[in-house]
């Protein structure tokens, strides 16, 4: 996966933007912690903080056809990791409408759109829930009256913001998930 980032030193000025309205969050990073970032939402990270990417560990897969099975990443295949190795760090995201932020508590938890998801501290672990109403019950491998939530689970921060793009229904049978996701009646 090609990886394009521009650095800039010396005298003078430099400017961001993103290609959504919303606002920029700072992000200060403490040495020895780090953050998880929804793709494509970072803008800048200073010279201090460490840069990697990780498996995001959320999909579903979907039976398409007869037997070509399909697998969907609701928030992406990808979260960017930054941390701060040896001295504290700053990054700037973006996020398309406002941002909240919520702390958790330990064991604490909170259910948001996948696509909502701006940040998450390390400490915090995700997956995925499958929920349907009552007295919608179809099957749990069918879509039709299914909502997808990804559940953050505390301790730590969990960012998210208002203006997320909507999970499509890929329209066709839930064959698997990824780890630890929960499906409620």
């Amino acid at each position: 996966m090609p990886l394009v980032m521009v650095q800039a030193t010396g005298k003078g000025h430099v400017a961001f933007s993103h290609d959504a309205a919303g606002e920029i969050v700072a992000l200060p990073i403490q040495v020895g912690s780090g953050v998880e970032v929804r793709e494509h939402t970072m803008l800048i990270a200073s010279g201090t903080t460490a840069y990697d990417w990780v498996m995001s560990g959320i999909y579903f897969v979907t039976l398409k056809g007869q037997n070509e099975q399909e697998t969907h990443y609701p928030m992406g295949q990808f979260l960017d990791r930054f941390t701060a190795p040896r001295a504290p760090g700053l990054v700037l995201l973006h996020a398309k409408g406002n941002a909240f932020v919520r702390r958790l508590g330990p064991g604490e938890t909170i259910l948001i759109k996948p696509t909502a998801l701006l940040y998450k501290d390390l400490s915090v672990s995700m997956h995925l829930h499958f929920e349907h109403p009552a007295g919608a019950y179809r099957s749990w491998r069918s879509w039709g009256n299914r909502y997808l939530w990804l559940r953050c689970i505390g301790p730590g921060r969990v960012a998210v913001e208002s203006a997320f793009v909507p999970v499509e229904d890929p329209g066709f049978d839930l064959m698997g998930s990824s780890p630890a996701t929960r499906q409620q009646w």
